[in-house]
């Protein structure tokens, strides 16, 4: 599904929402309804069919059914504020205002002419450190990770993500061209399971590496059919989602963290 931030009608996001739901698991509008707070089993099918209207006191429930936060919930709430507005110059203020978001949000899918990206933890840990340490020199960066590395591989990591976009230099200080970094799932799927390996590696080593108040690890035993399987992968997607969508809005950033969510069989089917 699209970004948030790709959407002016809210109606519209509400629907591929629904779709996207309904595609991954046994979702109904009923359900839909009932998360956001509605007696009635049908009423944001006639909201997303242009028959009825939603109240600005409804906006927080619907978006929480949607698992919105941060900049997605504000920006939802703009949507449906612009389509209730009925005088020119507010829509306009409205309008301005969606932009503003969409600009800063706006996520950077990573395809084949990037796969770099995705070869080792340095680079998506170079791209956030670097604008946290303002002015510094490439050993300076090297020190300040728990993992060695070089700092001619972070002049080389830079120099990469400075020429492919991912960020942008400016008298030695280096800014995020987006806040968000999205793989492409099609164009990338090897790089993606090579990441996935080397940060489940790291994962391990964490759990003797830093104390308890540094990382937190948590799991669950369960059992799961095909229809619950794909309940909880649209869940866990949800909620990257959303905390990617929280720590995007944050400004005040001092440390990168890496968060792994793993999710696989133990058996076979029986």
């Amino acid at each position: 599904m699209k970004s948030i931030v790709s959407y002016t009608d809210f109606r519209q996001y509400i629907s591929d929402f629904y779709e996207e739901r309904k595609r991954t698991s046994a979702f109904s509008w009923r359900e839909f309804n009932k998360l956001a707070g509605y007696t009635s089993p049908n009423y944001l099918k006639l909201v997303c069919d242009g028959k009825s209207k939603l109240s600005k006191t409804k906006v927080e429930l619907v978006a929480k059914a949607m698992n919105l936060a941060g900049y997605e919930l504000t920006y939802f709430d703009l949507m449906v504020s612009l389509d209730n507005a009925k005088e020119a110059s507010q829509k306009k203020e409205i309008l301005l205002e969606m932009d503003c978001i969409a600009k800063e949000h706006k996520a950077r899918i990573v395809d084949s002419d990037a796969f770099e990206f995705y070869q080792s933890w340095e680079y998506p840990v170079i791209r956030e450190l670097a604008p946290m340490m303002p002015g510094a020199k490439p050993h300076e960066l090297a020190a300040a990770c728990n993992e060695d590395i070089s700092a001619e591989d972070v002049s080389r990591i830079l120099k990469f993500l400075v020429k492919r976009g991912f960020l942008k230099s400016e008298n030695g200080n280096y800014t995020q061209t987006e806040k968000t970094v999205i793989a492409s799932k099609e164009a990338l799927p090897l790089a993606i399971r090579s990441m996935h390996r080397e940060m489940a590696n790291y994962a391990e080593k964490a759990v003797d590496k830093y104390s308890v108040e540094e990382r937190h690890f948590m799991g669950i035993t369960m059992g799961v059919n095909a229809e619950l399987y794909g309940k909880v992968v649209a869940e866990l997607e949800d909620c990257c989602r959303r905390i990617n969508a929280i720590t995007a809005d944050c400004d005040n950033l001092d440390q990168v963290y890496r968060m792994n969510i793993q999710f696989f069989p133990f058996t076979k089917k029986v």
